[in-house]
């Protein structure tokens, strides 16, 4: 059976979920890293960002998007962006993953912008 487009994306994004950061135990999807999906036949482009330009880890996230989205059938190439704008901010985490992150105990990590955190989330991709 084939996929339909929508199935695929969905299929694509429940792949990426399971890219999570290596300093917070959320995922990249949830986490909002991701700005862009085009799905387009068995082509995908993906345009993420990252929490911080800084991150030691770009490379291996960026690879690791791109082997997820590849592992799902009738995907034949994915082609990961890294862009910088516009830049991340807290109000891109969805709420499962507040949710998550207030479980730990981590909801401390993004207090110091409170604004941000509880005013409404920009606009995410739609699944």
């Amino acid at each position: 059976m084939t996929s339909t487009p929508s199935n695929k994306r969905e299929e694509i994004i429940t792949s990426l979920k399971t890219v999570r950061d290596p300093e917070l135990p959320i995922n990249i999807y949830d986490l909002g890293l991701i700005y862009e999906l085009d799905v387009s036949e068995a082509k995908v482009h993906v345009r993420m960002t990252l929490t911080t330009p800084n991150c030691p880890m770009a490379d291996m996230l960026v690879s690791q998007a791109q082997k997820a989205i590849e592992s799902v059938d009738g995907v034949d190439t994915a082609t990961v962006e890294l862009i910088w704008e516009p830049v991340w901010d807290p109000s891109r985490i969805s709420e499962h993953a507040r949710l998550e992150l207030e479980f730990m105990g981590l909801d401390h990590i993004f207090s110091q912008n409170k604004e941000a955190s509880n005013t409404p989330a920009k606009p995410r991709i739609s699944p």
